[in-house]
């Protein structure tokens, strides 16, 4: 992924409905969802929401296909990866990284543990 992908990836999820969207649609996989399915999920009104689709569609985040008379979004997990490699591309000084949420968890954890003592 090259750097204006990133940013422009970065920017289009910078947003709470745009963000909203997209995490619904990744939990939605492949099979993806009818706009107004996704406006229902997420509570964000069919003329907000088409707004939105369009900056994440314009950022490659998520693509569209027509099922009857039905528009299905779908995220782009190829994009979505994609970012999260260029984000994590150099993590670590070149050494193997923990997996992203056991980190965390584990630094969480061992603070928690310390204050309880």
């Amino acid at each position: 992924m090259e750097t204006q992908q990133a940013l422009s990836a970065l920017a289009a999820l910078a947003h709470e409905s745009r963000l909203r969207v997209f995490r619904t649609l990744v939990q939605a996989g492949p099979a993806g969802m009818a706009a107004g399915q996704i406006s229902e999920a997420t509570g964000i009104v069919p003329s907000s929401l088409s707004f939105h689709l369009k900056e994440l569609n314009h950022a490659a985040l998520v693509s569209s296909r027509q099922a009857g008379r039905f528009v299905i979004y779908v995220a782009q997990f190829g994009a979505m990866n994609a970012l999260l490699a260029f984000l994590t591309d150099n993590c670590c000084g070149g050494n193997p990284c923990n997996t992203v949420r056991q980190a965390p968890c584990a630094a969480a954890q061992a603070v928690s543990t310390t204050l309880e003592d």
